[in-house]
């Protein structure tokens, strides 16, 4: 899947042999300086990974892969990976990663992450086009994510997307005052 968009990249899904570039955007995404509350993830965590893990990463997310995950990408002149997204599919019946029960086919938006420069320049609301149209054309009844209360910049641009609280609080690993995030939802 390739989408041109007004401005000068392309959205398209990830190629597995592109890991290399996958690893490359996921380690800038860590440094940033809101990342600690992005992602539950560290840039010290993430960089120590092997090549296999990153190759599987990608592979997961692929076009042409198993249809569990989709990574998306604007990709800019010279090449160059501007931003990115991920939907991942949790099948209704299953448990989530945080232990709820998905009681509906739904995509879970993560790894959302623009370069600076690149953002307020309409290049998140595409990536968020493409993934979206991928979880409705893929079957999916609704598109969650999870954002940190204090992540401000990136609950402006979920809700730019449609996205809008759903009321549910997920906690996260270490369980101390402000260990939660809200999730949002999009339904189809």
């Amino acid at each position: 899947m390739s989408t041109s968009v007004p401005g000068d990249y392309v959205i398209r899904s990830i190629r597995a042999d592109e890991w290399p570039a996958v690893k490359e955007l996921r380690l800038r995404a860590l440094r940033d300086p809101l990342a600690h509350l992005a992602y539950l993830e560290t840039y010290d965590d993430a960089v120590v990974r092997p090549d296999s893990y990153w190759q599987e990463r990608a592979k997961g997310g692929a076009e042409g892969g198993d249809g569990r995950a989709r990574q998306f990408v604007a990709e800019g002149p010279g090449g160059l990976w501007l931003g990115t997204l991920t939907v991942l599919v949790e099948e209704a019946g299953t448990t989530d990663w945080a232990g709820f029960p998905v009681e509906r086919s739904q995509g879970h938006v993560v790894g959302v992450f623009v370069r600076p420069e690149w953002r307020g320049s309409g290049l998140t609301k595409a990536l968020f086009a493409a993934g979206l149209e991928w979880a409705w054309e893929s079957g999916l009844e609704r598109v969650r994510l999870i954002v940190h209360p204090d992540n401000g910049r990136a609950q402006g641009a979920y809700r730019k997307a449609g996205f809008v609280p759903s009321g549910r609080t997920v906690p996260l690993a270490g369980g101390g005052p402000g260990d939660h995030e809200l999730e949002f939802v999009l339904e189809r």
